[in-house]
């Protein structure tokens, strides 16, 4: 009986797991950017992932808009099969100096634009950028992102993170660094685990379904040691 409790709480403890991480799923399902190697003052690769939002339209544009108080002396953009790819560059209102150069104008956007169909609903691909040199004494960079479906609709990614409050519903893609690496994140509100209500939920999930295991593991022992020896065991002494 015992042994039953604990499968059943165990189940119901799974279940509840599963409808918490498909949501967390959803809630994520936005355009975001990391890199492998961005360090300050160095040149870093910059990966920006796009689902595709939806069950009948496809991605067919992406907008990705560079700092310009931090502007990027190079910037390079990933050659992708099906995609045209466009850089737009701009004069500043004040130069810049980015290492040992003096910055009056830099590429502020990169657009790709599908040449064929685009990202399928429910799918998502990923778009690249070599960019240099990386600021320093600068904690993250924001990359605001306008996605464009099939169907004409634009989708703004350029809401900021606000310290305290819930996540916005379409933050601005967003890297954060560090003196040595870079720390992947969409928004400052979602990289903190201490933050995250689903993060919270599953871990008191995995928390509970040890200890009703451990109690009813003792309470089966328990049973069994009241109950004495088997007949089979009086017999043999």
């Amino acid at each position: 009986m015992p042994k039953k409790f604990v499968l059943r709480a165990a189940a119901i403890a799974a279940a509840s797991t599963l409808v918490l991480a498909g949501a967390a799923t959803s809630a994520s399902a936005h355009v975001t950017v990391s890199s492998p190697d961005a360090k300050p003052g160095g040149y870093a690769k910059l990966v920006f992932r796009v689902p595709t939002e939806s069950d009948n339209t496809s991605t067919t544009k992406l907008v990705v808009s560079l700092p310009k108080d931090h502007p990027f002396a190079h910037v390079g953009a990933l050659v992708k099969d099906g995609w045209k790819v466009e850089k737009k560059t701009e004069k500043l209102p004040a130069p810049v100096k980015v290492g040992d150069v003096n910055l009056s104008e830099a590429v502020t956007t990169v657009t790709w634009t599908a040449t064929g169909a685009g990202i399928p609903p429910n799918d998502f691909d990923e778009f690249a950028l070599s960019v240099g040199r990386m600021p320093e004494g600068v904690d993250s960079l924001s990359f605001p992102a306008d996605q464009t479906y099939s169907d004409g609709e634009v989708v703004k990614w350029a809401d900021a993170a606000k310290d305290g409050a819930d996540a916005p519903e379409h933050p601005a893609p967003t890297l954060k660094l560090t003196a040595t690496i870079t720390q992947v994140s969409t928004a400052a509100a979602e990289s903190k685990d201490s933050s995250d209500p689903v993060a919270r939920w599953l871990a008191a999930g995995g928390l509970v379904v040890g200890l009703l295991g451990l109690a009813f593991g003792l309470r089966a022992r328990k049973a069994a040691a009241a109950a004495g020896p088997t007949d089979s065991g009086k017999a043999q002494s």
